[in-house]
């Protein structure tokens, strides 16, 4: 029970930090787009 909370709090973090990464990614090729 513990152990599947914990997995599940682990998988939001994993989920949050990954569309973190990919709007970071996202804007970095869209700047280079526009400015280069």
């Amino acid at each position: 029970e513990k152990c599947r909370r914990l997995w599940k709090n682990c998988e939001r973090y994993l989920n949050t930090s990954l569309q973190f990464v990919n709007l970071a990614f996202l804007s970095l090729i869209l700047h280079r787009k526009y400015s280069g």
